[in-house]
């Protein structure tokens, strides 16, 4: 009896081995029910933005971005040392999967700050300046959408992500404060610094694309590392 008992317990500890989940944190779901696809990316949120060194995920919360730069509209932009903070707080508002594209609908809060340099104009108003920064985002929907195909490694299956698009808008309010604007003239900077944070979406329209793109850009590549290492019986029933 006693051996019968120990051979059971070693073929439990060996099932439960075998098919324990990479990632525990994610509930499979079938591509037709949506409530359970954003009820499990939900419960991912915190937990992917923390990092998960074991599946090649870095932390995504602060995301640090070393360097954004862009030439829009006569506008030259260059953002170092960018600190994003608040990605675990975002809210999941729509999740779908449809044979090999899948969408993510997400809105977040969150405070960006690091160094600018900014010369051009800015919409009506001619700016120039370098320093700290800081821009604090209330409400921006995201959406994202994915192409994947499935390889075979093994026994296994696995999504690579091959191609994404996103969109973005903010519904409630973007604050900007730029330290230094022209070379710390108070008389120049405060009526367009007061003309920005007016006029807040024109400008996030104007100033937030390479930004919100490099963020969105390094969630998506994260996503993608935990693709390839989490096998797709893991992620869907399907």
């Amino acid at each position: 009896m006693k051996a019968l008992l120990l051979f059971l317990t070693f073929v439990h500890v060996l099932v439960g081995t075998v098919h324990c989940s990479l990632a525990p944190f994610i509930r499979p779901c079938y591509a037709e029910d949506r409530a359970c696809l954003k009820s499990s990316a939900q419960a991912a949120v915190a937990v992917v933005a923390a990092g998960l060194p074991a599946l090649g995920v870095e932390r995504m919360d602060p995301m640090h971005l070393e360097h954004v730069s862009a030439n829009q509209a006569g506008l030259i932009m260059e953002f170092n040392n960018t600190q994003v903070r608040g990605l675990r707080h975002c809210r999941v508002l729509d999740l779908q999967r449809e044979g090999p594209r899948m969408s993510v609908e997400l809105q977040c809060s969150v405070v960006l700050t690091g160094d600018y340099v900014l010369s051009g104009k800015l919409l009506i108003f001619r700016i120039q300046g370098s320093g700290r920064y800081k821009i604090t985002i209330r409400d921006i929907v995201v959406k994202v959408s994915l192409e994947t195909v499935e390889r075979k490694k093994g026994r296994e299956r696995y999504w690579s992500v091959v191609r994404w698009r996103h969109t973005a808008h903010v519904l409630t309010s973007v604050v900007y404060h730029f330290q230094n604007l022209f070379n710390g003239d108070e008389a120049l900077a405060r009526p367009v610094t007061q003309f920005a944070n007016k006029n807040w979406r024109a400008i996030f329209t104007e100033v937030s694309p390479p930004i919100v793109s490099a963020i969105v850009d390094r969630i998506v590549h994260q996503t993608a590392h935990l693709f390839e290492k989490v096998p797709l019986t893991q992620l869907s029933l399907d």
